[in-house]
């Protein structure tokens, strides 16, 4: 009965051995390979590509969104009306008549013309709202015969209307 029991143990140890012995050579057995995990390769369908349209209605659209950094910003209707109160209260509007000097570019400068006139009302400084213009001419002109040259006559810039300050 020993040999029996023996000769049964001897096969049992030797599987045991063959299962844990490390594999001669690199070469595994199937149950023996790790198991490599292939990572999921998820297609997603494609971005849909925005197209240039090159018609009228994409062109305008492109010039808006240009003129977006262009343009300044528009103000709110209760910051446009805060500013107009602002500048509106200590002002008053005034009527007469100043002339305005020529600047050294040859046009007609009306600030000093918009001072005088409200300074002849009473107050310090004006801004001019509303400007006339007149021919003073040399009286040669009006003689018969008579042919007008390019230094006979000048335009003279008068301030009709200033706010004044």
């Amino acid at each position: 009965m020993a040999g029996l029991a023996l000769s049964m143990a001897l096969p049992a140890t030797d599987g045991a051995r063959a299962q844990t012995a490390p594999p001669a050579l690199g070469v595994q057995s199937p149950a023996q390979r790790p198991v490599e995990v292939q990572p999921q390769q998820i297609e997603l369908p494609p971005a849909p590509v925005e197209r240039e349209n090159p018609g009228l209605i994409n062109e305008i659209g492109k010039l808006f969104e240009k003129s977006k950094s262009v343009l300044p910003q528009l103000k709110s209707p209760s910051d446009t009306m805060n500013d107009l109160t602002n500048i509106a209260r200590p002002s008053t509007m005034v009527t007469g008549r100043a002339a305005c000097v020529v600047a050294s570019n040859g046009a007609p400068d009306c600030k000093i013309g918009a001072d005088r006139l409200c300074q002849s009302k009473g107050f310090k400084e004006g801004k001019s709202i509303d400007t006339d213009a007149s021919e003073k001419c040399s009286p040669l002109v009006y003689l018969p015969g008579h042919k007008r040259g390019p230094n006979d006559c000048k335009t003279e810039n008068f301030v009709t209307r200033a706010v004044c300050q």
